[in-house]
């Protein structure tokens, strides 16, 4: 029995040492296995070697992929990394290409701040008929680069890769890159680009980590990825898409061979469009407390353009007159001069102030209903050019290839809403006040949570003040928040037209002109001899004579005449 007991545990130690736990890192060593995700800490000032192991006969190469949130991580092929043979970065990989009788392989993780790191990894294996990410690289500083890099910056985000080669098997030599243009050399291959969004404000790492999980390979991502475009090889290898400040978004690149129907997966690189960083409007603190201010005055103001803006034309106009001026004033102020964003946000507020008096004035003292209505059919025809090209028509190639197509239909749309407001001026009006009141309390909603109807009004603004902008994909991400905010939108709308149309449905279609009712009542008292004001000089006659009064000498008092007898 002893004898059974010892064999036993013999047995099994052998066993622990031959096939070690590919679930736990021991100590500074790590084994992967292909297509599984593997978490790896890397201590302060240590390397881990990312041990690849099982490798079948049929694969060709491999590429180790490594992901973190914030700190970056050095991937390299050797223990000391240097400039050719390592990458450092939040999303880092490597391919390598495999020797004939090759089962194993190791790579080295490092921090490169001294600083400990923790992320998480997966090995993607491929055969020899897929083509090859990054082996054409010319731009990059690894031989053969399979990453996808972002650049990005208030405006946009440029996703860049490196060329890919044709497959080979092991053993063999790679195929030339540039040598001719044939339908047998790389220039056949395809290139699919993909994005898939995190959940909105969530900018932790578990949800990370298990985006990265969900897309890393060529089925996970056409899977739940969004294929946003396709380059051929003579299209320059990089893209450009809308920056979104706080929403993760993952961006990936399929290469595909279309003549042996194969592909392959570069290393998917993630953005925030923000930094992790920074202490002013980084991550965490997105959105300026000038902005928060400044976006929830808009929508109080908005609330009560939306329910009682026709009963308060006046006010309704100067919101409206505010809203105009303070726009296009930003947008002129930010093209022309080097103020701050507060500066800039200040001088936009005063000009817009400015801009509501007068066009409340004009119709105080000129009364032309319809010239005023026309400045507030301006601001609904402008958010409806908004809208329609924020959908997927506005990602058309006719619309981000010539500003002069994009612009002419915008300003189609926006001249042809206010005719409508020439038969029915009043219906028009109030419905401008339920849409437009209704979308200044979202934007007020955006100043403190992240939603995607801000970029409605803030893509135009984008294109407006970068020219490089046309060229960018405008998609964003509609999760629950977003539907919530649209239903938020369509009740306040609708509530508030209905509201005003019952109320008004027995007043004047408009209050009459304050300047006007005044020059009518001075008429009528001129004429009216009935009228006791009728019998009264006017004011300035009266003022005269009040101050004839106090400069005229008085006259002694008692009798001046003789008595008679």
């Amino acid at each position: 029995m002893v004898l059974w007991v010892c064999c036993a545990l013999l047995l099994l130690l052998l066993h622990d040492q031959l096939v070690p736990d590919v679930g736990a890192q021991v100590e500074n060593r790590v084994t992967f296995l292909p297509g599984t995700f593997q978490n790896v800490s890397i201590p302060q000032n240590e390397t881990v070697q990312a041990v690849v192991s099982r490798i079948l006969p049929e694969v060709a190469f491999i590429t180790l992929q490594f992901h973190t949130q914030r700190r970056n991580a050095t991937l390299s092929y050797s223990r000391v990394p240097d400039q050719s043979s390592s990458l450092t970065g939040v999303d880092s990989g490597l391919l390598s290409a495999l020797e004939p009788s090759q089962t194993t392989l190791s790579l080295f993780l490092s921090s490169p701040d001294s600083e400990a790191v923790a992320g998480t990894g997966v090995i993607l294996p491929y055969s020899g008929s897929d083509p090859v990410p990054g082996a054409c690289n010319s731009e990059f500083s690894l031989e053969v680069d399979p990453n996808v890099y972002i650049r990005y910056n208030l405006y946009e985000t440029t996703v860049l890769f490196a060329s890919a080669n044709l497959g080979y098997e092991r053993g063999q030599t790679p195929p030339a890159c540039d040598e001719s243009t044939d339908t047998n050399t790389r220039w056949r291959l395809q290139y699919d680009v993909y994005q898939y969004f995190l959940p909105e404000n969530d900018l932790s790492e578990s949800s990370l980590f298990s985006g990265h999980q969900a897309v890393a390979g060529v089925q996970q991502m056409t899977a739940v990825g969004k294929r946003v475009m396709t380059l051929l090889s003579t299209d320059k290898t990089s893209a450009v898409f809308n920056s979104i400040p706080g929403q993760g978004v993952i961006y990936s690149v399929i290469v595909r061979d279309p003549l042996l129907n194969t592909s392959a997966s570069y290393v998917p690189a993630h953005t925030y469009a923000c930094s992790f960083t920074s202490a002013l409007d980084g991550c965490q603190t997105l959105g300026k407390v000038s902005t928060k201010v400044f976006f929830t005055i808009t929508g109080l103001a908005g609330l009560f353009v939306c329910f009682f803006g026709h009963r308060f034309f006046k006010c309704e106009l100067f919101c409206m007159g505010f809203s105009f001026s303070a726009f296009f004033v930003f947008v002129l102020v930010t093209r022309t001069t080097d103020l701050h964003y507060d500066e800039r946000l200040a001088v936009s507020a005063v000009v817009g102030v400015v801009g509501g008096v007068l066009l409340m004035m004009s119709w105080w003292r000129f009364g032309s209903v319809l010239a005023c209505v026309a400045v507030v059919g301006l601001m609904l025809g402008f958010l409806v050019a908004s809208v329609v090209l924020f959908t997927p028509l506005g990602d058309l190639d006719a619309f981000r290839n010539s500003d002069a197509v994009f612009w002419t239909t915008f300003s189609c749309i926006v001249l042809v809403v206010p005719l409508f407001f020439l038969r029915w001026p009043r219906e028009g009006n109030i419905c401008t006040c339920g849409v437009v009141g209704g979308y200044a309390a979202v934007l007020a909603v955006n100043a403190y949570v992240y939603t995607s109807l801000s970029f409605i009004t803030l893509n135009i603004l984008k294109r407006l003040l970068n020219s490089r902008f046309s060229a960018a994909f405008t998609d964003v991400p509609f999760q629950t928040i977003d539907y919530a905010m649209i239903t938020v939108w369509v009740v306040l709308g609708v509530c508030g037209v209905v509201l005003q149309l019952y109320r008004e449905r027995a007043r004047p279609f408009f209050p009459p002109s304050p300047y006007l009712m005044w020059q009518q009542e001075r008429e009528r008292r001129k004429t009216n001899v009935l009228d006791p004001s009728h019998h009264f000089p006017p004011l300035p006659s009266r003022l005269l004579e009040r101050a004839r009064q106090l400069t005229r000498r008085r006259e002694p008092a008692g009798e001046h005449t003789p008595l008679l007898l």
